[in-house]
């Protein structure tokens, strides 16, 4: 190779390559493929539907919907809540995901972020945080019936009043301003066409508001009531299931309370350099089961399945009874404290 040929390759080489200008952090290169994937269904399916609808397509659509798109789409959501995607000199696309795709993936616009950053992280499923999971018996349906249908009825009343009494106006305006022109745009579109918007646009928010309550109830069941908010004690970790290949290793919860902004590729490495740690705070760590695995174990009372996936990490977890034993104990409601 020639002196200048050597040159003009080095050159090349130095110069940033469209993606490394446009993201933050080059580990999030995989929202990028899923932000086109995700628009590219969006388009397609809303299309078809708002032009050709029948019956037997809202089955299909929301089977896809709920089985492949929503589960990546809201933990890239997550993600890129915590740590935006995009630079600063491009920050105007970091609205892309929450604002353009949300509304098509059960995401009313601007309320993700505002609850799980706003008040979920703050509060750590404490007293304040309108999601917590304390007082309930967490594994009764009974119990997961109520937690739901607040949140599914109240839960923006809830989200802002919270967002208002903690002086966080800009949070709470834009939860107000994405519910409240989502919804309205739904109306309209429902003199367009009805089922079409129900199949797009309704019946996906109540799933996905199902899952996403389900995912937390999940993550947060065992709590250790001497030390509610203790993220080892008041958390859980999934390790060695799929979910976190497709969701971006969410399954470490318990590291994401202890660093919020810990990025999504280290979460594996925390858990396997801290084991020993988790096994002194007696962390409950489950292997070859998601969340939503866990929380339809807790609805049947199935504490042996369970008890199979714990993962034995010290004295507290070292046989079956020990682990029934420990879930039971952190499975019951959480008195409030006098002065909480």
């Amino acid at each position: 190779m020639s002196p200048q040929a050597s040159a003009l390759t080095s050159a090349r080489s130095a110069t940033p390559s469209l993606r490394e200008r446009l993201i933050n952090d080059e580990r999030d290169t995989p929202f990028l493929g899923l932000m086109v994937k995700t628009g590219a269904w969006a388009v397609l399916s809303t299309g078809v539907l708002f032009t050709a609808y029948r019956w037997w397509m809202t089955p299909i659509y929301l089977a896809v919907f709920i089985g492949y798109f929503f589960p990546p789409f809201t933990l890239m959501l997550h993600c890129t809540s915590h740590r935006p995607l995009f630079r600063k000199k491009y920050a105007w696309m970091n609205n892309i995901i929450p604002w353009v795709l949300g509304p098509f993936f059960a995401q009313t616009p601007g309320t993700y972020a505002a609850h799980h950053i706003g008040m979920h992280h703050p509060e750590n499923n404490l007293w304040d945080d309108d999601s917590t999971t304390l007082p309930f018996q967490r594994d009764s349906a009974v119990d997961f019936g109520r937690y739901f249908g607040r949140f599914l009825v109240i839960g923006m009343l809830d989200l802002t009043r919270y967002l208002w009494r903690t002086r966080r106006h800009k949070l709470a305006r834009r939860a107000l301003v994405g519910e409240g022109l989502y919804w309205a745009v739904v109306v309209g579109l429902c003199f367009v066409n009805a089922p079409a918007t129900l199949t797009l646009f309704v019946a996906p928010v109540v799933m996905g508001r199902f899952g996403m309550m389900a995912g937390n109830w999940a993550q947060h069941a065992f709590v250790d009531a001497s030390s509610p908010d203790n993220a080892y004690r008041n958390s859980i970790t999934c390790i060695n299931v799929l979910y976190n290949e497709r969701c971006f290793n969410d399954g470490y919860h318990i590291g994401h309370h202890l660093s919020a902004r810990m990025h999504w590729t280290e979460m594996p490495h925390e858990f396997e350099s801290n084991r020993a740690r988790y096994g002194d705070e007696r962390a409950i760590v489950f292997s070859g089961i998601d969340y939503f695995v866990i929380w339809a174990f807790l609805m049947a009372k199935s504490y042996r399945r369970l008890a199979k996936h714990v993962v034995p990490l010290g004295p507290a977890t070292e046989s079956e009874e020990k682990v029934i034993a420990l879930m039971k104990e952190r499975l019951r409601p959480v008195p409030r404290p006098v002065s909480a």
